[in-house]
């Protein structure tokens, strides 16, 4: 045995699963990195911005204005949870990738919107006079469309376990609700206060779901939360 090869069979026995690859010939041996769980930064980041926006639906403490979670949304809720997307795809999970990336991008997205230099809610705006009218339309639009995206999630969610499932599932209400909120003339406010009161309660099970999979390592946490696993029948 060459001196090379001793050298290779002593990394391999002495190194972990975790950065050596054993299919590697002993002449050329590979390592590869473990790679964390990027799921607990995408559901904090995802978490923390819906109860702020979700806050100021219900208008607490007076607020009505959404603008501060502007910030939130384009760096929090926007680049942190698609960053978390991204890492996703590399540790081979697309629905964690999809879910995160796509949340992600509707942060951002909804972020800009209120940003005054974006100039997208000037456009709704004739002569100094903004058309209330069109504007909660559109936005109507936008958040039915999140509806969607949201509900073909619930439906990928269904084998996934209880934490995820509850998520999606109050999630989708709160997107249709905040919608409806916005199509609604009569029953705005009250449509609206709803969607926040059902998207605090969306963000506290977010949050939920986050520590529980932060903490799903026996060795470095002292206890572990429950998630309800999902039976994992056979599927012919």
């Amino acid at each position: 045995m060459s001196h090379l090869e001793k050298a290779s069979a002593e990394l391999a026995a002495n190194s972990p699963p975790a950065l050596y690859s054993a299919s590697a010939s002993a002449s050329q041996p590979q390592y590869y990195r473990k790679l964390g769980n990027p799921g607990p930064l995408g559901l904090f980041g995802f978490a923390s911005t819906t109860f702020i926006l979700s806050m100021y639906n219900v208008q607490a403490r007076g607020i009505a204005t959404p603008n501060v979670v502007v910030g939130m949304a384009l760096f929090v809720g926007g680049l942190a949870q698609f960053v978390a997307g991204m890492w996703e795809f590399a540790c081979q999970n697309t629905f964690g990738a999809t879910a995160f990336t796509m949340y992600g991008g509707f942060w951002m997205s909804f972020g800009t919107v209120f940003i005054p230099g974006s100039g997208i809610l000037d456009s709704y705006t004739t002569n100094g006079v903004l058309d209330a009218d069109e504007l909660n339309s559109a936005l109507g639009i936008y958040l039915w469309t999140w509806f969607i995206v949201t509900f073909l999630l619930l439906i990928g969610s269904l084998r996934k376990n209880m934490g995820l499932i509850v998520l999606f599932f109050f999630l989708t209400i709160t997107f249709a609700l905040l919608g409806a909120g916005k199509f609604s003339k009569d029953n705005a406010v009250a449509l609206t206060k709803a969607g926040g009161s059902l998207g605090i309660v969306t963000a506290f099970v977010a949050f939920y779901v986050g520590t529980a999979e932060l903490l799903s390592d026996r060795s470095s946490s002292w206890f572990v939360l429950p998630l309800g696993p999902i039976p994992k029948g056979r599927v012919d």
